[in-house]
Formats: structure tokens, sequence, C-alpha cells
């Protein structure tokens, strides 16, 4: 993956690489529906970190603001072909970056209980460390300072 890029992606033909990372990898890979894959927040007002390989979409996440002093990341996703790359870990940094440029102090995320242990790596700590719904996957709220 010499060929790389990062796309801070706002406007609608950029988003719809997100979109694509995102219904390969839920709505098709984990049966999600796109009515509730595609929600409210998605859109403008919400800004998506989308990583290209040679152009084409392979990860994305979302972030918009929870409140004046948090932003709340979501919809994190990386194609099958391509996990085991440290590839979610760089989409999370790279929104990290760009919450911080936009003023926030904290991230939220809603993360799948079984990638508690992959944000604790990245410096994430869970909230009150209750399990909760979301969809067809169990989550826990975990934060980070940044």
């Amino acid at each position: 993956m010499e060929n790389l890029e990062v796309l801070r992606a706002e406007e609608e033909w950029q988003r719809t690489g997100a979109y694509s990372v995102r219904i390969q990898g839920m709505n098709r890979e984990h049966h999600i529906s796109l009515r509730e894959e595609f929600d409210e927040h998605d859109g403008e007002g919400t800004r998506y970190i989308v990583l290209l390989d040679d152009g084409y979409p392979i990860a994305t996440c979302r972030f918009y603001p929870a409140d004046e002093e948090r932003a709340k990341v979501g919809r994190v996703v990386v194609l099958p072909e391509y996990r085991g790359k440290h590839l979610g870990s760089r989409v999370i940094c790279e929104a990290e970056k760009w919450i911080g440029e936009c003023g926030f102090q904290e991230v939220v995320i809603d993360a799948r209980d079984v990638a508690v242990g992959f944000y604790e790596k990245l410096g994430y700590k869970p909230v009150d460390g209750s399990v909760f719904r979301s969809g067809p996957f169990d989550c826990v709220r975990m934060r980070k300072h940044l």
C-alpha cells in the first residue's frame, strides 16, 4: 500500500468513499440494513476520514459534535481484505488530529465489545464499563481526552 492517501471528506462526492466502505464492511458482511447503517448523523455537518489505496476507498470513520467540548467517532470500518494492517488505528488517529483542530477536547466512541482492547491501545478508557446494545452489537462507551 505505497499509494495510501488520507482523505478528509466533507463534500458529497468524497463521502461516497466512506459510504462504499461501510456498505461492503457492514451492510454486506454483517447484514446490517442500509436504513440501520446510515442514520441522521450521515450527511452535512458530519466529517469523514477515508483511506484510499491507489484511489480505492478501503477504510473509514466519521465524527460529529456530541456537544461543544466532545466529538463522537463512529462507523469505523476497514474492508475485510485490508484488516490486520493497522488501518483502523490510522483512521482513528487521523480523525483525532482533525477533531483537535476543530477545537474539541475529548473523543467519545461506542466500541463494539470485541474492539475494547483495540481502543485501549489507542488511549481510550471505558466511561463506566457498562455494556449496551447498538444494533446487532454489544458496545462499551469509551473516551479519550485530547
